[in-house]
């Protein structure tokens, strides 16, 4: 067996976007009175506020309305703010560059839509390395859904057992798992410390193996 492709997610993957949210809306939610637990939140990281709205959980927790379009507005006020201090996780650079001198297709697969994806990818000068990125936009129903990894794999060419996915949280894992991807996690600071279901290999930066060895033990240990 070869591994002939890599699938990055993007938000909390390749920059952590998601610990920004949260810092976000849990100023928001502190500014009301109130507490956004990070249990409850973790519900939509890598899925959708389908599965958890944080909105719809603060006019719960104050038994009010609130002003969704002003709530929403401040809080990506907040995230930008917070953005601009961010960058690339370590290690992401090093990843991609080493599948392209290996050869290996690289794709993306992310629950956010396409303009936020290829927005920071171009602002950080990543969107080059992929040749097949697969968004909300694409699918009916984002992670935990396999739909997203299929998508990518079939576009890259190649079959899910044959491709590693790499994922910073539980839903996007499932996801992945669910595809019949290799799936390694890479949690940010936020998700180290949710629990997930199932993986193959998990790192606490791409910055501590080099993307050879990772594929040596994936397939060590098939």
């Amino acid at each position: 067996m070869t591994i002939e492709a890599v699938v990055f997610d993007f938000d909390g993957l390749i920059v952590d976007t998601e610990s920004a949210w949260y810092e976000a809306l849990a100023e928001i939610f502190q500014e009301h009175g109130a507490v956004l637990p990070l249990e409850m939140w973790s519900r939509c990281v890598g899925a959708s506020h389908d599965v958890f709205n944080p909105y719809d959980y603060l006019e719960q927790v104050l038994q009010k309305p609130i002003d969704l379009v002003a709530i929403k507005a401040l809080t990506e006020s907040k995230h930008s703010l917070i953005m601009q201090e961010r960058t690339v996780r370590p290690g992401v650079e090093a990843y991609l560059q080493s599948a392209m001198e290996q050869g290996l297709k690289i794709g993306l697969a992310s629950s956010s839509t396409r303009s936020w994806v290829e927005g920071y990818l171009q602002r950080f000068g990543l969107l080059h390395y992929f040749s097949c990125i697969r968004t909300a936009d694409d699918v009916a129903k984002v992670k935990p859904d396999p739909e997203l990894y299929l998508q990518a794999v079939a576009g890259l060419g190649v079959s899910p057992s044959k491709a590693v996915a790499f994922e910073d949280s539980p839903n996007g894992a499932r996801a992945a798992m669910a595809a019949g991807l290799y799936c390694v996690i890479v949690p940010n600071s936020i998700t180290a410390t949710f629990s997930f279901d199932g993986y193959h290999m998990r790192m606490n930066s791409m910055a501590d193996m080099e993307l050879t060895e990772v594929v040596s033990a994936l397939l060590a240990h098939q």
